[in-house]
């Protein structure tokens, strides 16, 4: 929507605009493509004219501008004289909303249950991160014309909907944490997918009291602050025991646990602790440790087990937090206990990396370093990611090493 203003308007104004005027137009009823369109339309003529004829107010401007192309936009296509004429005299610039509630409403709009995941968040990053078509498509490493397709398709599933109702907050959440983990494990790239999570994140904390937008606020704080630590100066993975911890953000990981204990606070016999509330304790607790050694995995497991217990069948409803827990009972109870565990994950994960990868660990643990070394080489040939590939032949490679 706003790849062409970019190269001129001031990127932080544009945030903090756009969204204010194309959620003003769509709670009024518009449609969320005609109104992109129709801010498309204000923008590329602010271009024009505001070199030698800058407004009073931009808000506004861009507003009734658009309002002017929405309603030149029906005259073409209904062909409805009489309400064109009454609206096209002097379109009042659309009311507008704090930012906080802006920023909220679009993310529910962006998020809509019809939408498929991908879409999702390509449309979130556009509507709401103000990133350009060619900036996600970057992220992501697709074609810029297939992300503008996905994105045109998105809003063609939203035409023709009301937009004025509360929409579901835990698929929004689960859109920003996608958002957030595509760019936290993978490689550093022209945008930071993270830290655009984290700033939407931020703004949905202050527009709501929902104790597990707080929760995913802080887990997204607590495991960012390790990032600086995660690749060495080679750009090869570091694995979270040996990190050097000295390099993690103390005052992100402050933050992370503060918001993580006012949430915590809001716990009743009601409103059962939450997915992201539970991560985020684990989290917390490999930030608190000062070493490797340090890490209270006791009090980790009874946190996995928590997390385990918030569906029916973990085993097949959330196979990765099942996985979790058994890399805690390894530490904990022993390699082989762990391992024993894994045993139940084989059907669901027996053909994903992270299953080898984690067998590999705990046969470390078990002081098995030929399975170890078999496991490890197992997981690499299963790894999609390059870097994580590169990064399971050498632990592969260490563990067959210290064998001999």
């Amino acid at each position: 929507m706003i790849d062409e203003p970019r190269r001129t308007l001031d990127e932080g104004a544009l945030r903090a605009l756009v969204p204010r005027v194309l959620v003003a137009l769509v709670r009024r009823g518009e449609d969320f493509d005609a109104a992109e369109d129709a801010l498309q339309d204000a923008l590329l003529e602010a271009l024009r004219v505001w070199p030698e004829h800058p407004p009073r107010d931009a808000q506004a401007w861009l507003a009734k501008v658009a309002t002017r192309r929405l309603v030149d936009a029906r005259r073409s296509e209904y062909a409805r004289q009489r309400r064109e004429e009454a609206t096209l005299a002097d379109p009042p610039p659309p009311a507008v909303a704090e930012e906080g509630d802006d920023t909220l409403f679009l993310l529910f709009c962006c998020c809509h249950s019809d939408l498929a995941p991908a879409s999702q968040m390509a449309l979130t990053l556009r509507a709401v991160g103000g990133l350009t078509t060619r900036e996600i498509a970057d992220a992501f490493y697709v074609p810029e014309a297939t992300m503008a397709q996905r994105v045109s398709r998105a809003k063609r599933a939203l035409r023709g909907r009301r937009l004025d109702r509360p929409g579901d907050l835990a698929v929004v959440l689960r859109v920003l944490y996608l958002i957030y983990t595509t760019g936290h494990v993978g490689p550093p790239t022209r945008v930071d997918l993270a830290g655009e999570a984290i700033r939407l994140a931020r703004q949905l904390t202050l527009a709501t009291e929902e104790p597990e937008a707080r929760g995913l606020f802080a887990l997204m704080l607590l495991n960012h602050a390790r990032l600086p630590a995660r690749l060495d100066s080679e750009g090869r993975i570091v694995t979270l025991d040996r990190q050097d911890r000295g390099l993690w953000d103390t005052s992100e990981i402050a933050e992370g646990v503060r918001v993580l204990q006012s949430a915590l606070t809001m716990q009743t016999e009601e409103r059962r602790l939450g997915r992201y509330q539970i991560e985020a304790a684990i989290a917390a607790l490999h930030d608190d440790a000062a070493s490797a050694e340090e890490t209270d995995w006791p009090q980790i497991l009874s946190w996995y087990d928590d997390l385990v217990a918030l569906t029916d069948d973990p085993v097949r409803q959330d196979p990765a937090a099942a996985l979790g827990r058994a890399v805690a009972i390894g530490h904990v109870l022993g390699g082989a206990a762990g391992l024993r565990e894994t045993e139940r994950l084989r059907e669901v994960l027996g053909d994903r990396h992270r299953w080898h990868a984690v067998r590999g660990h705990l046969h470390e643990l078990n002081g098995d370093l030929h399975a170890a070394g078999a496991a490890y080489a197992d997981a690499a040939r299963r790894a999609t990611n390059v870097a994580e590939r590169d990064h399971l032949v050498r632990q592969a490679a260490r563990a067959r090493a210290a064998e001999r």
